[in-house]
C-alpha cells in the first residue's frame, strides 16, 4: 500500500539562509557541495563502484586471514534458554536470525523451531543490538550502544565479522537492504542521521556512501523508518526539547522533510510502522512521559486517521497486552512481532485476511 499525503507541508529553509549568510566563497563552495551531494542522491549513484566514492571500514579479515578465519570457524551455540528483550526476529537468504538485544547478542538457525540453546551466536561482541539486514551475501548488524555497524560474510555453515564501522551517529538502531537501489540504511535514533551503505557488485567490500542529517529530528528519540516507494516515514518519537509528537515523512532522493502528521500524545513513544495490504499496524513502547503502560499495537487504515486517532487497539485481542511490543517483520504471507517485559511470549506469529486484518496469532517463544 502507499501512504497517503497530509495537506500541510513543511520547508527547512537551513541550506538557503546558510548561503544567503555566508561570504563568496564560502558561498561557492556550499553551491560546490550541493551539486555533489545531488549528483550523489538516491538513485544517482546506484551505478558506480562504492569504492570510487564512499569511504571504507578497516577489513578485519581478508585475503590469507579470511580464509584461515573460515578454516578455524567454531560455531558457538546460545548457552542462554530464555530472552532478554528480543528486538527481532527475521529470516534473510533462509536463514533466521533473533536479535537478542539485553543480552548483547544475535542468534541465527536454519529452523526457527528449535530450542533457543539450538539456535548458534552470530555474534556477542555487540552492546544492546537492535536489528540485521542482509543482501544474501554480507549482512549489516547494528552494535547500538558502541555507535558500529558490524559487517559478516557466510563461512560455511556460520558467519564471519570482516568489517566494522565505527562512530556511526548516536545508538544506531535500525537497519533495512533496500533491493531496488542495492543499499543498506542504517538509522542514528538520536542524531538525525541516516547512514547508506552499499557493496561492488562482485566483492563483499562495504562502503559508507553516504551520511544525510534530517535536522528536526535530532534530539527525538526516533526508534525506526519504514521506506515506501520514494519517501522514508519516520515514526513519532520523544523529543529532548519538547516539540510535540509527529510521524515525519521525508523524500527518499534527499530526505528532505515533507510532511508531518501530529499524534497523540498516548502514541507519542512509537517503535515501528508496517504497512501491511490495506491497513497500518504501529507499535507503541510509551507515552509522551516515557510510560510503558501505555504500550500497545494500533491498526489504521492511514496515516491521516492515525494522526486524529482513529484507530483499533489490537493489542490484547491478538497478542494478551501487558508488555512492549517491538519490531514487526514479514516472511513469506506471515509476520512475526517480536515483544518484551512478558518472557511468556516474546514472539509471535501472526497472519491477515486479503484486507490486512488479523485472522490468528500464536506465540513462539
Amino acid at each position: 500500500m502507499s501512504f497517503r499525503h497530509a495537506h500541510g507541508k513543511i520547508h527547512t529553509p537551513a541550506a538557503k539562509s546558510a548561503v544567503k549568510h555566508a561570504g563568496p566563497a564560502a558561498a561557492a563552495l556550499l553551491l560546490c557541495c550541493a551539486l555533489f551531494l545531488s549528483a550523489c542522491s538516491l538513485p544517482g549513484f546506484s551505478g558506480k563502484d562504492p569504492a570510487s566514492y564512499g569511504t571504507a571500514s578497516e577489513q578485519l579479515l581478508e585475503g590469507e586471514s579470511l580464509e584461515a578465519a573460515k578454516e578455524d570457524l567454531r560455531e558457538e551455540y546460545n548457552d542462554l534458554p530464555t530472552l532478554s528483550v528480543p528486538t527481532q526476529y527475521t529470516c534473510i537468504d533462509g536463514t533466521w536470525f533473533l536479535v537478542d538485544c539485553y543480552h548483547d547478542r544475535i542468534l541465527y538457525a536454519d529452523d526457527p523451531s528449535e530450542d533457543l540453546t539450538e539456535w548458534k551466536i552470530l555474534t556477542k561482541d555487540a552492546s544492546r543490538p537492535h536489528t540485521i539486514a542482509g543482501d544474501g551475501t554480507v549482512f549489516l548488524a547494528d552494535d547500538t550502544e558502541n555507535d558500529r555497524v558490524l559487517v559478516f560474510e557466510r563461512a560455511g555453515g556460520g558467519f564471519l565479522l570482516t568489517q566494522e564501522f565505527q562512530n556511526i551517529g548516536d545508538r544506531p538502531h535500525y537497519t533495512i537492504y533496500r533491493e531496488e537501489d542495492r543499499t543498506f540504511y542504517v538509522w542514528s535514533s538520536m542524531s538525525g542521521e541516516m547512514f547508506l551503505f552499499r557493496r561492488a557488485e562482485k566483492s563483499t567490500r562495504m562502503y559508507l556512501v553516504k551520511t544525510v542529517q534530517i535536522p528536526e529530528l535530532s534530539g527525538t528519540y526516533i526508534r525506526s523508518f519504514t521506506i515506501d516507494k520514494d519517501s522514508v516515514l519516520f515514526v513519532s518519537g520523544i523529543s529532548s526539547d519538547g516539540t510535540p509528537p509527529a510521524i515525519i515523512r521525508c523524500r527518499l532522493k534527499d530526505f528532505a522533510v515533507t510532511d508531518r502528521y501530529p499524534v497523540p500524545d498516548e502514541i507519542a513513544g512509537m517503535v515501528q510502522i508496517m504497512p501491511v495490504k490495506d491497513r497500518l499496524y504501529v507499535t507503541v513502547s510509551t507515552d509522551l512521559s516515557g510510560s510503558q503502560d501505555y504500550a500497545t499495537i494500533l491498526m489504521a487504515d492511514s496515516l491521516e486517521e492515525l494522526s486524529e486517532g482513529k484507530y483499533t487497539d489490537v493489542y490484547k485481542t491478538w497478542f494478551e497486552g501487558g508488555g512492549t511490543p517491538y519490531c514487526m517483520t514479514r516472511v513469506g504471507e506471515k509476520y512475526y512481532l517480536t515483544e518484551h517485559r512478558l518472557p511468556a511470549h516474546s514472539v509471535w506469529e501472526f497472519e491477515t485476511d486479503d484486507t490486512g486484518e488479523i485472522i490468528s496469532s500464536r506465540t513462539l517463544y
